[in-house]
């Protein structure tokens, strides 16, 4: 039998175009440039899907009964067309995986079963969407911009059924007072990273409200602000930047991909989002899976 060990095509390709002769001259940024992108890694200015994909992927693998469970009660979550991978029987998206974690985080410490729950900044709804779909709650208010609100208005009114859709109260931002709300009373606050994008004296009115009115309170935000153009190549511009670094109630700057600068952050971040000072931390640990995102639930002893 006659052995072949020449070069592919492939490889003939690869050799011609990025491992060219003269790769090994010059090793300064060989593991961030075309060379190794063709060796070990894929490009990520370009295969972010990919890398999106292989991220969901073991995420899903990794789910426990629970969290798989959790997921799979929660229907229509293919509306809207996101991207997906497939794990132990379940079509996943990395939205819905992250809102598994956060809710089995607030259940492990709260019961949500005929709760009535605020959530400031519910995004599209992802998060409302499991919680109604997993607890038989008694009432769920959204506060949000206007734009926001009614995107979610529109997606929670898609995926949830009649009963439950009727549950929400929408309320716009731009109509709240500083009477707004005062007298109603929450089980459960929620805020996932929507703090970190207001102004700081904004917090601080929020924060006030769920002092007054909520028994518990979860949220979900950075620990800091950063500033790393490797990894957008700021595509916003820099006046977006700008804005982010102004805003939140912790805009120190760390590196958020050293674990250790963003556990020194931690005490800050409990400190800065406690409501009121009597408020009590019962638990906080990391958001998965980002490195700086952290999450904190705490309770109002006087309710």
């Amino acid at each position: 039998m006659e052995h072949n060990f020449q070069a592919s095509r492939q490889w003939e390709r690869i050799q011609s175009r990025w491992i060219t002769e003269d790769a090994g001259a010059d090793l300064t940024h060989l593991k961030s440039d075309p060379r190794n992108f063709k060796l070990s890694l894929w490009d990520p200015s370009t295969n972010g899907v990919r890398y999106l994909k292989t991220l969901a992927y073991n995420l899903g693998m990794a789910l426990t009964p629970q969290e798989l469970a959790r997921i799979s009660r929660t229907p229509n979550r293919e509306v809207g067309g996101p991207t997906t991978v497939r794990c132990q029987g379940e079509t996943l998206c990395l939205d819905y995986l992250q809102a598994t974690v956060e809710v089995g985080f607030i259940e492990s410490r709260i019961d949500l079963d005929g709760a009535r729950v605020l959530e400031i900044g519910a995004g599209y709804g992802r998060t409302c969407h499991m919680i109604m779909s997993n607890h038989d709650l008694s009432g769920y208010c959204i506060v949000d911009l206007k734009n926001t609100l009614e995107l979610s208005r529109a997606y929670l009114r898609e995926v949830l059924d009649e009963p439950r859709f009727k549950l929400i109260d929408f309320i716009e931002v731009e109509s709240l007072t500083a009477t707004s709300l005062r007298s109603e009373r929450f089980d459960l606050c929620i805020n996932i990273h929507s703090m970190t994008e207001m102004a700081p004296e904004t917090v601080r009115s929020y924060l006030d409200l769920i002092d007054a009115i909520c028994s518990a309170f979860y949220v979900k935000n950075p620990v800091g602000k950063y500033i790393d153009k490797s990894l957008d190549g700021y595509l916003q511009g820099q006046e977006a930047v700008e804005m982010a670094l102004e805003n939140g109630p912790l805009r120190q700057l760390l590196d958020i991909h050293d674990s250790e600068a963003v556990q020194a952050a931690v005490p800050a971040f409990v400190d800065g989002y406690r409501p009121g000072p009597a408020w009590t931390c019962v638990g906080d640990g990391r958001a998965l899976p980002w490195s700086y995102l952290w999450q904190a639930l705490y309770r109002n002893p006087r309710r």
